[in-house]
């Protein structure tokens, strides 16, 4: 039985040689960045050197990039943050986004600001228009993802950051999925904030990035020893942040051939998927996609019990976002997307990644094509 991994965009397996350099560097440099003798000095130079790495991959300043704990708490940072500097109230978001933006713009409405989430078509995409009519005066931010997490639909940036300055608000993109899958340049797409994460390009957990373009005033909203200009206040998961720099610079000199890799696969994959298993269907945009994502639906067969055959048969794949894979209920992307409930119960999501090859995915469809078989014989409402 082969074991294959198709939840990376759940999370990444780490490189090795990001592996190697994090293992020398817990060996042998252990000072505190903030301290001001050698071994400080040391650290904070790892810090510096890592920071440039990670601002590479977007096309960024070295000083525009604050290190978080991850995607969830730069998320939080940017909507929170730029709130506390502002008088107006109203924000914008979509309803296809993570729960990490999500629940902090539910959060704000909360404490008296006006939300509006915006509906999204058919693919699971933002349309320009939609925001244009959302826009208003008092309007202090919009926070929508670039590629999603779910369906992987890219949705138009760059359209919607300039209706957004036109309006005169700020733009903050969850871009967690897209960097390191598909170009992500923070000058080309104008954006005032932008989050990403190490774990989703082979790097290790716990370490994340705010993009912050220079001269916006973004307040902190963790207090203590002023870190990261005091927007992220506390000691720098050091380990962590040079295991980020080395993913982050190893995905520059390689994501453009790696995407071409993958959407070859992926696209293979799903056209044999659809060519044998009758009633199968691709979720999100087939061509505005991240070119590792490949999100189908079965008619007949539930989900979740799809997922535990697969397992069971060595193979890892996702009913949808990982931080909500405790919860029974629908995914809200798809039912933004009005999926009906035949096709929002069977929904899966298999993302591809380092590692991930023609052979595997030979013995995915193989099992794919048996399992929901099975489970369709079982299913009361099923005739052939």
């Amino acid at each position: 039985m082969l074991k294959v991994y198709l939840d990376h965009a759940a999370t990444t397996p780490l490189f090795p040689q990001v592996i190697e350099k994090m293992t020398v560097f817990l060996q042998e440099h252990y000072g505190n960045p903030s301290s001001l003798h050698s071994f400080g000095r040391d650290a904070k130079a790892y810090l510096e050197q890592a920071r440039a790495e990670v601002a590479t991959l977007i096309n960024a300043a070295a000083e525009e990039i604050y290190f978080t704990s991850g995607g969830t708490e730069a998320d939080n940072i940017a909507i929170l943050g730029s709130a506390a500097t502002t008088q107006k109230k109203h924000l914008i978001t979509s309803a296809i986004e993570h729960h990490a933006v999500l629940d902090t713009c539910e959060y704000l409405r909360q404490q008296g600001f006006e939300l509006s989430i915006l509906p999204v078509d058919e693919y699971g995409m933002v349309q320009p228009a939609v925001l244009a009519q959302a826009l208003r005066e008092d309007t202090y931010l919009v926070s929508i993802m670039h590629g999603n997490n779910e369906v992987g639909s890219i949705n138009p940036i760059r359209e919607l950051v300039e209706l957004t300055h036109e309006a005169g608000a700020l733009f903050h993109t969850d871009a967690v999925q897209s960097v390191g899958k598909i170009e992500v340049d923070v000058k080309k797409l104008g954006v005032d904030m932008l989050t990403y994460s190490s774990h989703k390009i082979n790097g290790p957990k716990g370490a994340g990035a705010l993009f912050v373009r220079r001269g916006l005033d973004v307040q902190g909203r963790v207090y203590g020893g002023g870190q990261e200009k005091k927007l992220r206040s506390g000691t720098e998961n050091l380990p962590g942040i040079v295991g980020f720099g080395a993913a982050a610079a190893l995905t520059a000199l390689s994501w453009q051939e790696d995407a071409k890799r993958l959407r070859i696969l992926r696209d293979m994959f799903v056209a044999e998927v659809l060519r044998t298993i009758p009633g199968a269907r691709l979720n999100g945009h087939p061509v505005k996609r991240l070119p590792q994502n490949a999100n189908l639906s079965f008619d007949y067969v539930e989900g979740e019990a799809l997922l535990l055959h697969l397992d069971m048969h060595g193979i890892a794949a996702s009913s949808g976002s990982a931080c909500s894979s405790g919860s029974m209920s629908p995914s809200h992307v798809l039912q933004a997307m009005k999926l009906s409930d035949n096709w929002l119960a069977s929904a899966i999501r298999f993302s591809l990644g380092y590692g991930v090859d023609e052979q595997q995915l030979g013995y995915v469809l193989e099992v794919l094509q048996n399992k929901v078989a099975l489970l369709r014989k079982a299913s009361p409402f099923y005739t052939e």
